[in-house]
């Protein structure tokens, strides 16, 4: 029996997919771990990259769930998982040799804790640079890079997959592992690169996903309101009067034809103009969520 698994939920990203798995195959704690990647309704080859893997002498499978829900995905993977502890990331990243082998340590060396290690934004495999002090994150759990005791993920029930559109499902998990008492180990050798490469995503790609955030960070906010959650949301007064004035419907008209449609790149101010509309379609989800019904 593995000693860890890790968890990956994908959907069409085969190609980010492959290098992910390369990485993972190549890893110093070899004979300690498994992969289970959960296929979350993928159109493209995503199916094949997993049988390839698998076949490829990895222990490698494959778990495949239609509906597009990262939580579920994610609950499917570690129920069929039969490691110990479970390494979660993302279908995008390349862990390096040491990743598996520095998540076990660190949790060997604090049980019953969370597990956090840098997440190192890149451009592509040929810019992996060492981790800095600018990689540092207080977030208790990241499913980019995170691991913890199946036991205490069972113990809480696993992901809320009631967040069933984009974000805060993996926070929502953390507050309730706090609760029960699991704390949070970080560690610098548990890193992994993050590719993100430039100019991948349009603007009104940026502006649908920021208000499916916004639409789950009410969810959040509903279930657990604490000051914290309402402060890590922006769901309070002082954000909602800067977002009154930032996202005033004048000036959106302005940042529409100043913004690049492909959402990168341009000068500082069409990069500002990007950004404040992202901005306000999750404020302006986050506060239609927190006026509409209670689930």
């Amino acid at each position: 029996m593995p000693h860890a698994s890790v968890v990956i939920a994908t959907r069409n990203r085969a190609g980010f997919l492959r290098e992910c798995l390369s990485s993972l195959a190549r890893q110093s704690a070899a004979e300690r771990f498994e992969t289970i990647v959960v296929d979350n309704g993928s159109t493209d080859d995503t199916a094949s990259v997993i049988a390839a893997a698998g076949a490829s002498g990895s222990a490698v499978r494959g778990v495949y769930v239609s509906e597009p829900n990262r939580g579920k995905a994610r609950n499917a993977g570690v129920r069929a998982a039969t490691g110990g502890l479970v390494i979660f990331c993302d279908d995008d990243t390349l862990p390096p040799d040491g990743f598996v082998d520095a998540h076990l340590r660190a949790s060997a060396a604090n049980p019953k804790s969370v597990v956090s290690g840098p997440i190192v934004n890149v451009p592509d495999a040929s810019h992996l640079v060492a981790p800095g002090p600018r990689n540092f994150s207080r977030a208790f759990l990241c499913t980019c890079n995170a691991s913890v005791a199946r036991v205490d993920f069972d113990s809480v029930g696993g992901f809320d997959e009631r967040y069933d559109l984009y974000g805060w499902e993996d926070t929502d998990l953390g507050v309730r592992l706090r609760e029960r008492g699991v704390g949070r180990a970080w560690s610098w050798d548990a890193y992994i690169y993050h590719v993100k490469p430039p100019a991948t995503i349009s603007l009104e790609k940026r502006t649908a996903l920021a208000a499916e955030k916004g639409a789950m960070a009410a969810r959040f906010v509903r279930k657990s309101p604490s000051f914290a959650v309402k402060l890590a949301t922006g769901a309070y007064a002082l954000n909602f009067a800067r977002a009154a004035i930032v996202g005033a419907p004048a000036l959106r008209r302005v940042y529409r034809r100043a913004a690049p449609a492909s959402g990168e790149g341009g000068s500082g101010w069409s990069r500002f103009a990007a950004d404040a509309l992202v901005d306000a379609a999750y404020v302006d989800a986050l506060r239609s969520g927190l006026r509409g019904r209670h689930d």
